[in-house]
C-alpha cells in the first residue's frame, strides 16, 4: 500500500506523514514502556486487527521508528523495540497525553476499553519533578493482575511494565478504583486514605508519593460543553 503523504515541506507535515496513520501513535505508546512481543501489542490494543497491527510495525521498521529484536536469555523471544528516533517520540506522546487528561478525559464512555498498563504514559505525564527532588525510590503499582513499577531518582522517572525487583513501596489498587482515581482527580493517597487501595513498605517513600503524580483539573474545550 503506497504511504500517504501531505506533500509539504515541513517539519510537522514530514512527521505526520512517519506517524499521523490510525494506530501508529498507540504504537509507540505500547513500545514507550519497553520492548513488546507481537501478542502482548495486539492483547493491549483491542480493536487493530492482526493484518493490520502487522502493517504498522512493518512501517515503523521501516521508517527507522522500531526494529525487531530478540531478548537475551533465559527468554529468547522475539520483540519489537523502538529506536532512537522512536525514543525521540516520547516527549511529544506525553504533552499529548498531558493534554488529553486536562482537555479531553472526561467520564469513561460505555463503548470504551481500558488497559491497566496504559497508567504507565499517565504516571510518567503527571509526574511532578520538583516533588521528587532527592527521592531515590521504586514504587511497585499492582492494578489487579496488571503490575508495572516506576523508579524516581532525584526528579526524574522511569516507567516499566512488570513487577519491581526491590520495590521500596507496593500499591495495591483495583481497576475500578483506579478508574475513579482519574475521573475524580484524586491522588494515590487520597484513595489509600479512604481504603479504595492499599500500601505498604517504607513510611518515607509512601508519605512522598502523595505529591508525586498530580493529574490536572479537568477543562472544557467549549463554554457549555459537559463531561461525556
Amino acid at each position: 500500500m503506497e504511504q500517504r503523504t501531505y506533500n509539504q515541506y515541513c517539519a510537522t507535515a514530514r512527521t505526520l506523514d512517519l506517524v499521523g496513520e490510525r494506530w501508529t501513535l498507540l504504537l509507540i505508546r505500547e513500545l514507550l514502556t519497553g520492548p513488546k512481543r507481537f501478542g502482548d501489542l495486539q492483547a493491549s490494543l483491542r480493536g487493530l486487527g492482526t493484518g493490520l497491527l502487522a502493517a504498522r510495525l512493518k512501517h515503523l521498521e521501516r521508517e527507522g521508528l522500531a526494529n525487531k529484536i530478540t531478548l537475551p536469555p533465559p527468554a529468547r523471544t522475539p520483540v519489537y523495540a523502538l529506536t532512537e528516533a522512536g525514543e525521540e517520540l516520547g516527549p511529544a506522546i506525553l504533552e499529548l497525553a498531558r493534554w488529553g487528561l486536562k482537555w479531553a478525559m472526561g467520564e469513561p464512555r460505555a463503548s470504551e476499553t481500558f488497559h491497566p498498563g496504559w497508567a504507565l504514559l499517565g504516571l510518567r505525564a503527571c509526574f511532578a519533578p520538583e516533588a521528587a527532588a532527592g527521592l531515590r525510590a521504586v514504587y511497585e503499582f499492582r492494578v489487579e493482575d496488571e503490575l508495572f513499577h516506576v523508579r524516581v531518582d532525584d526528579g526524574t522517572i522511569e516507567a516499566l511494565h512488570g513487577p519491581a525487583q526491590y520495590p521500596d513501596a507496593t500499591i495495591t489498587i483495583s481497576q475500578q478504583a483506579f478508574l475513579r482515581l482519574i475521573g475524580q482527580r484524586r491522588t494515590f493517597a487520597e484513595v489509600v486514605d479512604t481504603g479504595d487501595a492499599s500500601a505498604s513498605g517504607d513510611s518515607e517513600a509512601l508519605r512522598r508519593l502523595r505529591g508525586l503524580f498530580r493529574l490536572p483539573p479537568p477543562r472544557a474545550r467549549k463554554a457549555d460543553q459537559t463531561s461525556s
